[in-house]
């Protein structure tokens, strides 16, 4: 099934940097880690990917690592190895604490005028210890500078999500990416706005849909205290339209997602750092369940090296 053909990819991506060792010698490779821990307050905790709910209020505590390789290959190309784990445990909400796996690999190229790039990812989720989710993703990329200022990224992703116990909910997706960034000073300041379009083929006929998705962002680094700090807004909005009549509802269902996200980030030390952030979500559907508001407000904090 393509979620093993992903792991395979994987593996060969490993194999390939040990390959590319020999290959680079002029280039070295390179090791980063970050370690968080953290906490947040959710006014509404939920589980998107199977629209429950719970209409109430809970805090967590987070948990976070992260690793990765920089592996040159050859004079213009580059493999990305990385592995992140995070936890988030809640104070009463213990059935929804979530476990998240990652395993990812990117294979870049530089051929000048213009980037290509393809990047596997293979995400195992559980729930309260509990198998939950299976996620892959599967991408190839082109980008480029179109003038001094303005950069632009497309790409085509293909996705399966296999979800324990629903199999109802298990599909595959097609999907199509544009990104365009204005660099006002460079990456002291810039802004990016992108458009997705999602197809997705679920195994029940009422879980499939076709959406249209926007996100604006906004990036800003300062000088604060003689470091550089760094802040965030951004919006994402999502227009899903489900292509077979949802039982519950008599009808088709229809959702509009929109989520506006501050972030900030500030360097107490050369390698420790403190994060804020707080995000609303307005959730409109016609199925009940699924339209709802969402708040979260957190602080994380983070070494790396």
């Amino acid at each position: 099934m393509p979620i093993a053909r992903c792991l395979s990819l994987l593996v060969f991506a490993a194999l390939a940097a040990g390959a590319g060792a020999q290959e680079s010698e002029v280039r070295a490779r390179e090791w980063r880690g970050e370690v968080g821990v953290g906490a947040e307050y959710d006014t509404n905790v939920s589980v998107s990917e199977v629209d429950v709910s719970s209409g109430e209020a809970d805090s967590a505590w987070l948990v976070d690592l992260e690793l990765g390789v920089k592996q040159p290959v050859g004079e213009r190309s580059n493999l990305n190895l990385n592995y992140d784990f995070s936890q988030a445990s809640y104070e009463r909400f213990s059935r929804v604490d979530r476990q998240t796996h990652i395993l990812g690999a990117d294979l870049g190229t530089d051929l000048g005028k213009a980037n290509t790039g393809i990047s596997a990812y293979y995400i195992n989720s559980r729930l309260d210890g509990e198998p939950f989710l299976e996620f892959m993703r599967l991408s190839p990329s082109v980008s480029g500078f179109l003038a001094k200022k303005w950069f632009a990224r497309s790409a085509y992703v293909y996705s399966e999500r296999l979800i324990e116990e629903r199999e109802a909910r298990d599909a595959t997706t097609h999907s199509a990416e544009a990104d365009l960034y204005y660099f006002h000073r460079g990456l002291r300041s810039y802004l990016n706005i992108g458009y997705r379009y999602r197809d997705e083929d679920a195994t029940a006929a009422r879980f499939d849909f076709r959406s249209h998705g926007l996100k604006v962002r906004y990036i800003r680094r300062f000088d604060l205290l003689e470091r550089q700090a760094k802040v965030e807004l951004a919006w994402r909005f999502e227009a899903r339209r489900y292509l077979s009549p949802t039982p519950s509802i008599g009808e088709d269902r229809e959702d509009d997602r929109s989520r506006w996200k501050l972030d900030l980030e500030v360097p107490l030390t050369r390698r420790l750092a403190l994060q804020t952030y707080a995000s609303y979500g307005d959730y409109q559907s016609n199925l009940p369940r699924a339209d709802f508001i969402q708040t979260i407000v957190g602080a994380r904090l983070s070494y790396g090296w």
